[in-house]
């Protein structure tokens, strides 16, 4: 048995997303590709590996969901339209795997949230990868062995190589700022490995120091935020468009008997060189060579909850409270105040 699925976006991640659908996902099979950027389009429909395995390609979204016999799609077009369709593909009753975060606008995101509540026979997921890889999941054991006692503190950054390509900044304009689209996945974490706590406070602060074109977008490239939850737990985030060495990402969760560190001292692989200089190693240069392993996880667990007819691995809902965190946060980067929540993590102020 397999899925047919289709990939929606063809930038750098929607293409590595097909790659793994066709080599690292045996009960997948790609019929489809959609694209609305004329580029991307054209450079699909010359491509020869496409052609080999009978991929059909379309410019058009609404007319590759009603693609013959498509069971699922993975929607890995720009953040401003992953709600539109999701929701699109739920109403052609057609199983989701959408990117990280559900939407730039909380509404939005709540509103597919709710819509597949009103499909309870189909499977759809926020893709938050880091948790699908096998050291942030050995992490989650630990913390669940009670190996460092009760956490409190978990600090996370996630660090992209200075790209001068003009890319991040063409990207930049859609997805949401800084906290809701770079530190969306440290959110997540700490939500994971602080058993899911309920945010006090927001405040964040930020520079721009390679992108001024970001100023436009109300945007910074580098930025720390600071999330106080009730109980007395405390996340702390720093991210980063402008790594000089790399892609750096790493966590340490605190906790009352001991620390688990992930990744801080990044690297690609066991190799490191010793000369004159010191002791050096490599670090890989973006995200797909940190976690190109858990992305393949992600959609293997993604494809057996259809076939199985099983929960999918991550709840939908856990998307709408990582948002609603990075919307605090990129308004306290924005206004230079504290973003504060009621006990029930209800924000005081429109977000």
């Amino acid at each position: 048995m397999s899925v047919a699925i289709a990939v929606v976006g063809l930038g750098r991640m929607g293409k590595r997303h097909v790659h793994t659908l066709l080599y690292r996902v045996p009960h997948a099979k790609v019929v489809a590709v959609c694209s609305s950027t004329p580029e991307e389009v054209q450079w699909a429909k010359s491509n020869e590996e496409y052609k080999g395995f009978g991929i059909s390609v379309y410019s058009d979204y609404d007319e590759m969901l009603s693609h013959p016999g498509l069971d699922a799609v993975w929607v890995s077009s720009s953040t401003d339209v992953h709600a539109s369709q999701t929701l699109a593909a739920l109403k052609k009753n057609v199983h989701v795997l959408c990117e990280k975060p559900l939407s730039t606008n909380l509404e939005e995101a709540q509103s597919v949230v709710d819509a597949a509540k009103k499909h309870p026979d189909l499977k759809v997921m926020a893709g938050f990868s880091r948790r699908f890889d096998a050291s942030y999941r050995d992490a989650a054991n630990k913390v669940k062995q009670n190996a460092i006692g009760s956490p409190f503190v978990v600090r996370s950054n996630t660090c992209d190589l200075l790209d001068n390509t003009g890319f991040f900044v063409k990207y930049a304009a859609r997805n949401g700022g800084i906290f809701v689209d770079c530190a969306i996945h440290d959110i997540d974490l700490s939500l994971w490995y602080l058993d899911n706590p309920t945010p006090k406070s927001c405040w964040a602060t930020g520079t721009l120091q390679h992108h001024p074109e970001l100023k436009d977008f109300n945007d910074v490239d580098n930025a720390v935020g600071v999330v106080e939850f009730y109980g007395g737990k405390i996340a702390y985030f720093y991210c980063s468009r402008t790594q000089a060495h790399g892609h750096d990402v790493c966590t340490e969760i605190t906790g009352t008997h001991g620390k688990i560190m992930v990744n801080v001292i990044p690297r690609s692989n066991n190799v490191v060189l010793a000369d004159n200089l010191g002791l050096r190693n490599e670090v890989q240069p973006e995200y797909w060579q940190r976690f190109e392993d858990a992305f393949a996880t992600e959609a293997n667990e993604f494809i057996a909850s259809i076939l199985n007819n099983t929960p999918v691995p991550l709840p939908l809902e856990a998307g709408t409270k990582v948002m609603l965190i990075g919307r605090a946060l990129q308004k306290a980067l924005l206004s230079g105040e504290v973003t504060r929540f009621d006990e029930k993590g209800v924000p005081l102020t429109a977000i």
